[in-house]
């Protein structure tokens, strides 16, 4: 059985538990205090240096850090994982889309919206943020208003990868309502199987 380190209302952490449940897999998952500084405890960075969450732990003692490379890790053999040459390519350039372009903002925002008091000075960082994700959200939508999902016309981590944080972008101040393609593709994620939604930040799991 796997065991999930992560935290609740993760976008990043969403993600691989989306998979693991769409994909019928068995897990544990283990709540992990990333706000209140768990990750940079001795014993967590034990198990990942880098001291971040999702951590996969695929048998004792091996450990699989970061996000995408889980979801390619699992969806492997899978029809989440293309086997066409291109397709990967492309199911690859949105995953790096995702933690390079899209979640710098969008998750980023929501972060300190929702987890930061009023006054953090980071708040001082949303106008920008604000701009760098709605230009994110543009590509996006421009993708989705020409096919169903991001890789041709079937479900991928592609779009695993991409929805928690978008579906919760709203939480980070971003008004979703002029992007109508992107709220077709939250729909047409939400009718697949074994689909199951993120909580809310702070919310008991």
């Amino acid at each position: 059985m796997y065991r999930l380190f992560g935290m609740s209302g993760s976008g990043n952490c969403h993600k691989v538990r989306l998979l693991l449940e769409q994909l019928g897999l068995d897990y544990r998952w283990q709540e992990v205090d990333v706000v209140g500084g768990a990750t940079r405890e001795p014993a967590f960075l034990a198990l990942n240096p880098n001291g971040r969450v999702p951590l996969l732990e695929l048998e004792p003692g091996v450990l699989l850090p970061e996000s995408n490379a889980i979801l390619c890790y699992l969806a492997d053999g899978t029809p989440l994982w293309p086997t066409e040459r291109l397709a990967r390519a492309r199911t690859l350039q949105w995953l790096f889309f995702e933690q390079y372009t899209h979640e710098p903002a969008i998750a980023v925002a929501r972060f300190i919206r929702q987890f930061l008091p009023p006054d953090h000075p980071r708040r001082q960082e949303l106008p920008r943020l604000l701009d760098r994700g709605r230009a994110a959200l543009d590509v996006m939508e421009q993708h989705l208003s020409t096919q169903p999902f991001f890789v041709g016309d079937r479900y991928s981590i592609a779009d695993i990868g991409l929805f928690p944080y978008t579906r919760a972008a709203d939480e980070g101040g971003f008004d979703l309502a002029g992007y109508p393609a992107i709220g077709a593709w939250f729909r047409r994620v939400e009718a697949q199987p074994g689909f199951v939604a993120m909580e809310k930040p702070g919310a008991p799991r």
